[in-house]
Formats: C-alpha cells, structure tokens, sequence
C-alpha cells in the first residue's frame, strides 16, 4: 500500500476531493483551507492553497487518474506518526517545503528528523498529533520540488492564540534549527479544516 499527497490550488478541485474514487483505494482524508482571518504561521505559497488529500492506495500506478479527477500537485510519500492524532474537531497546520540543495540526505534528515522533530513538540505543548511524510518522488510533471510535507494538530482556540499556540522560550531555538533542514523563504504553511 501506498500514500500519495495532493497539494490542491482550486476551490472546486478541493470540493470534488471528499467524493474521489480510483482503483485500490483505501483511505482518504481531505481538508479544505480554513480562510482564517487572524491565522497565524501563514507561510510562503500557504495563502494560495485550497485543500490537501492524503490517498492511500494499493498501487501508486493510479495517480493520473487520481489527478484527473482532482486537479493538483501529487507527491508519493512515506508517512511517520511522531505523535498520533487526537480526537474530536482539529484544525491542521499543513506545512510543505523542499530540501535544502545546499543539505546532503543525512545532514537535511537529521536536521528535521532527530533535531527539528522533538523540538517542536517543546514548541507547541498543546498540539494534539504530528504527521510526518517524507516525498519519495513527485509525480505530477512540472510541480515544484517538495521534500517534507507535515500536518500538525490543535484545536482551533489554541491555534489562534500565539500565547497557547507556542512555548515563548522555544522559539528562539526553533528559528537557530530551521537551517538544518530548511531555507525559511521556501517554508509554506497554512491552516486547513479535515471535512472528509
């Protein structure tokens, strides 16, 4: 089985994602972007985004019809669960960047792995699930390069709130890691609601 990510810039293709089928389909989890107006963290090409779809399949074979179906940029992924996903109605701080050409596999995976990883769990204390996919190989010709992929979980009031949202003496060490694995000018964020 395999996962694939789409990343989705169209309102109506974000719509049409909660009613996608393709062949070996096991699971599928759509957000759409949750248009917040005090949203903080809004990153990057975060603004232009209209949905994610996280499509489980037996076969990465079918992504051509995944993405005539649902028009997007399509990333076959590994998927890690550093910190499962709570329960009840979550909003999802969706974050997507590339490697850093200036990072060797090891440097960018340990930089955002073994350091960035429990770091941001001391940054935001009250998040409620972490969901790490790595891109194994873009699939759709011409998307931009994208190496990580993270949602993040909280409920929506500490979301809103930078005093809940962040643990104030973490963020300096945040901001001193963020080269280890990333270039903050390619850093994309944005917060999405799951409706499906």
């Amino acid at each position: 089985m395999e996962k694939i990510d789409l990343l989705i810039w169209d309102d109506d293709a974000a719509d049409a994602a909660a009613n996608l089928q393709v062949p070996g389909l096991h699971s599928l989890q759509v957000s759409v972007a949750a248009d917040l107006p005090a949203a903080p963290l809004l990153l990057g090409k975060g603004s232009s985004l209209r949905g994610h779809a996280a499509v489980w399949v037996d076969s990465v074979d079918v992504w051509p019809e995944l993405v005539d179906q649902v028009p997007g940029d399509a990333y076959l992924v590994t998927e890690s669960v550093p910190q499962a996903v709570g329960t009840g109605e979550l909003l999802t701080h969706f974050s997507w960047f590339p490697k850093p050409g200036r990072l060797s596999e090891e440097e960018f995976f340990h930089g955002w792995h073994t350091v960035h990883t429990p770091s941001s769990a001391r940054l935001h204390p009250r998040r409620q699930g972490y969901v790490r996919d790595a891109v194994a190989r873009t699939l759709t010709p011409g998307s931009p390069p994208v190496r990580a992929i993270v949602s993040e979980f909280f409920a929506e009031d500490d979301y809103l709130d930078p005093a809940r949202l962040f643990a104030p003496d973490e963020l300096s060490t945040t901001i001193e890691e963020l080269p280890l694995y990333a270039d903050q000018e390619d850093v994309s964020s944005c917060p999405l609601r799951r409706v499906r």
